[in-house]
C-alpha cells in the first residue's frame, strides 16, 4: 500500500563510528537466559584443561622415573593415565560443542525473533522509507554473520583462557625461570591481536552494509515485478551490469577483511612455534638443573600454552568483528516505536462503526512545520459510507489510513464509537477496521492459506461462503487444485480482478466492521472493475465505509463526498449537491467522464 502523499526522505539507521565500542554487557545479556547450561559447559572446560596439563606431568615420570629405573608396572600404569586423558578429553569436548552450539543457537533464535518482532512493531512510514532488501540483511546476513560468535567464539574463550591460566600455573610447578622465558613476548601479541580487531571491525561494518545493497538489488530486480518491468524495459543487461559493480566492491572488502592483519598473527605464529628452541638454548645454559623429563614435560606444556594463546588471540579478533554486527543489530532493535498501545488498551467488545475525524492534523516530518492534512473534520455514522476525492497527492489515503493507526494524527483525534483509536487495543483496531487496496498482496501459498490468514480458525465452509460473497469461488472452484492451488509469488497467478475480488474474500472472512476501500478497482479494466465492484458492494452492505475514489463512477452513491486538496476539506455533500455546487468535484465528474473508454 502507498499512500498518495509525498514521499519523505529514505530512511537510514542512526550513524555510529565504528570505534564506538559496543556495550559488551548487553551482549553477554542474551547468554543470561541459558546461565545454568553455560556453567555446565564451564565445569567441562575446568575439567578438560585440569586434564590436559595433567599429561606433560605423566610424562615427565615416565622420563624421569619409570623409564630410567626399569620400572615396568609404573611405565604401564603411566601409559594408561596418558590414554585416559586423552579419552577423557575427547569425551569433554564433544558435550562441551553440544551443549555450547545449543546455546549459540537458541541466542541466534533470540536476536532473529527479536529483530522480527520490533519490525513488526514499526509504523507504515518506516517500510516506506526503508528498502526491504536492508531489512532482510540485518535479519539474514548480519545475524548469520555472528553465528561463529555466538555458537563457538564464546567457549572457545573460555576453553583457551582456562587451558592458559591451567598451563602457566603448571609450567610454574616445573621451572619459574624457563615460565618467565616464555611469556616474556605475550603482551605484544596482546597489543598486536587488538589492533588487527580494531581493523578487521571496521572493514566488517562496511562489508555489511555492502552486503544489505546487494541484498537490496537481489530483492527489488529479482521480484516477479522486477523482473517483468527489466524484461520489458530492456535492462536486464544493465541490472546485471549494476548488482556485479556492488559484487565487485564486496570482493575488495572480504578480501580486506580475511588479509586485515594477517602478516602480523602470522609473525606471532612463527615466533612461538620457534619458542622451544629458545627453551632448549635457556635450559641447555642452565647446565643440570633441569632434568630430561622436566625439560619435556615443559615443552610439551608450552605447546600446550602457545595453541590456546593463539586461539585466544584470533578469539579476540573474532570477536572485535563481530562487535560491528551486533552494533547493526542493536541499531534495529534500539529503533523508536512510533505507534504504541496504551498499557491499558480499550477492547470494544460490541462496534457499531460510528467514525469520526475531529479536527485532524497530520504531518510526516512535524519539525518541517508542512501539514499533510490540516483541521479535517469528519463523521461517518455507523452504517455510512464515505467518498474521499481529490488530485494526487492531497492526501486522501494518508486520512484513511489515519483510521486503522498505520500512521497517528499529530493534533486531533480518531474515534471509533467515540473512542480515541489510540486508546484502543491493537487486537480491536485489527478486528473493528479491514482494508482493501489496489495493491492486493498475497503469499506464495494456496489460495485456501490466504484466505485464512484473516481468520486461522476459518472452516472450509466459510472460506467457501466468502468466496462465494466476492464472487470468486466459480473460478477457484474450476482451478485444477481448487483451493489449493498456489497463487505464486505475489499472486502473479492470478489477474488483477481475481485478485482483488480473493483480496475481497479475506476482509469478509475478517468481518470488520469498518471498511477501508483504498482505490481498489483503480488498476482494473472496465468490465472487471464492474464485477469486482459487485463484490465491494457486498462486502460494504452494513459497514462503515470509507472510500478513496480514483473513478468517480464508483462513489455517486456514497452518502457523503469530501473533495480534499492539499490536506484540505475543500467541499463536501452528496453526488448531486456537489455537482450543484459546479466546483472541483464537478470538474473532477467532467475530467472522468472524458476519460471514460467509449464503445
Amino acid at each position: 500500500m502507498h499512500p498518495d502523499h509525498e514521499r519523505p526522505q529514505k530512511w537510514t539507521p542512526p550513524s555510529k563510528d565504528s570505534d564506538q565500542p559496543v556495550d559488551v554487557r548487553r551482549v553477554l545479556r542474551l547468554f543470561r537466559p541459558y546461565r545454568g547450561r553455560l556453567a555446565v559447559v564451564g565445569l567441562l572446560v575446568a575439567a578438560a584443561s585440569l586434564v590436559s596439563v595433567a599429561s606433560p606431568f605423566l610424562l615427565r615420570e615416565i622420563l624421569d622415573v619409570a623409564i630410567p629405573q626399569g620400572r615396568t608396572g609404573l611405565l604401564s600404569l603411566l601409559a594408561l593415565g596418558m590414554i585416559a586423558t586423552a579419552v577423557l578429553n575427547s569425551i569433554f569436548g564433544v558435550l562441551q560443542t553440544l551443549i555450547s552450539t545449543t546455546v549459540g543457537q537458541r541466542v541466534m533464535h533470540d536476536l532473529r525473533t527479536a529483530v522480527y518482532a520490533q519490525l513488526q512493531r514499526m509504523s507504515l512510514a518506516f517500510f516506506t522509507r526503508t528498502r526491504t532488501g536492508e531489512v532482510q540483511s540485518r535479519i539474514a546476513n548480519d545475524i548469520g554473520g555472528m553465528q561463529a560468535t555466538v555458537t563457538s567464539t564464546a567457549t572457545s574463550l573460555v576453553s583457551n583462557l582456562t587451558a592458559v591460566i591451567a598451563s602457566v600455573v603448571a609450567m610454574l610447578a616445573l621451572d619459574w625461570r624457563l615460565t618467565v622465558v616464555s611469556l616474556l613476548l605475550l603482551p605484544v601479541f596482546v597489543w598486536i591481536s587488538r589492533r588487527v580487531g580494531r581493523e578487521r571491525r571496521k572493514i566488517t561494518t562496511h562489508r555489511q552494509k555492502q552486503m544489505a545493497a546487494m541484498s537490496a538489488i537481489v530483492t527489488e530486480s529479482l521480484s516477479v515485478s522486477g523482473i517483468l518491468l527489466g524484461r520489458t524495459m530492456g535492462r536486464a543487461d544493465s541490472l546485471t551490469k549494476d548488482f556485479a559493480r556492488e559484487s565487485e566492491q564486496l570482493v575488495d572488502l572480504e578480501v580486506r577483511s580475511n588479509m586485515a592483519g594477517r602478516w602480523r598473527m602470522s609473525v606471532i605464529g612463527i615466533v612461538m612455534a620457534a619458542m622451544p628452541a629458545l627453551i632448549y638454548w635457556a635450559a641447555g645454559l642452565a647446565g643440570t638443573a633441569v632434568s630430561i623429563g622436566t625439560l619435556v614435560a615443559f615443552v610439551s606444556l608450552q605447546q600446550g600454552l602457545f595453541r590456546p594463546t593463539v586461539s585466544l588471540l584470533q578469539t579476540g579478533v573474532q570477536v572485535q568483528t563481530s562487535l560491528a554486527l551486533f552494533q547493526r543489530i542493536f541499531e534495529y532493535l534500539e529503533l523508536p516505536v512510533d505507534i504504541t498501545e496504551r498499557p491499558d488498551p480499550v477492547r470494544l467488545t460490541r462496534v457499531h462503526g460510528d467514525v469520526r475525524f475531529e479536527d485532524v492534523d497530520f504531518s510526516y516530518d512535524p519539525a518541517s512545520g508542512h501539514k499533510t492534512l490540516d483541521g479535517i473534520d469528519l463523521t461517518v455514522p455507523a452504517g455510512g459510507s464515505l467518498a474521499i476525492v481529490g488530485a494526487t497527492g492531497s492526501g486522501k489515503s494518508t486520512l484513511s489510513y489515519l483510521v486503522p493507526r498505520l500512521y497517528d494524527v499529530t493534533g486531533g483525534r480518531v474515534t471509533i464509537d467515540g473512542t480515541d483509536v489510540r486508546d484502543l487495543s491493537f487486537d480491536t483496531l485489527a478486528e473493528t477496521v479491514g482494508v482493501v487496496s489496489q495493491e492486493t498482496y498475497l503469499f506464495h501459498a494456496s489460495v485456501a492459506d490466504n484466505l485464512r490468514f484473516a481468520r486461522p480458525d476459518a472452516t472450509d465452509e466459510e472460506i467457501t461462503a466468502a468466496a462465494r460473497a466476492a464472487q470468486i469461488h466459480d473460478h477457484i472452484a474450476a482451478l485444477p487444485d481448487g483451493y489449493d492451488t498456489l497463487v505464486g509469488e505475489r499472486g502473479y497467478r492470478f489477474s488483477g480482478g481475481e485478485k482483488q475480488r480473493l483480496a475481497i474474500a479475506r476482509t469478509i472472512l475478517r468481518d470488520p466492521p469498518v471498511l477501508i476501500l483504498d482505490e481498489a478497482t483503480s488498476a482494473l479494466d472496465t468490465r472487471t472493475e464492474y464485477a469486482v465492484q459487485e463484490a465491494i458492494d457486498a462486502l460494504s452492505a452494513g459497514r462503515t465505509t470509507i472510500t478513496i475514489a480514483h473513478r468517480l463512477s464508483t462513489v455517486r452513491d456514497a452518502d457523503q463526498i469530501v473533495v480534499l486538496d492539499q490536506g484540505h476539506i475543500v467541499e463536501r455533500g452528496s453526488h448531486d449537491e456537489l455537482l450543484a455546487l459546479d466546483g472541483r468535484y464537478a470538474a473532477l465528474v467532467r475530467r472522468d467522464s472524458e476519460l471514460a473508454p467509449t464503445g
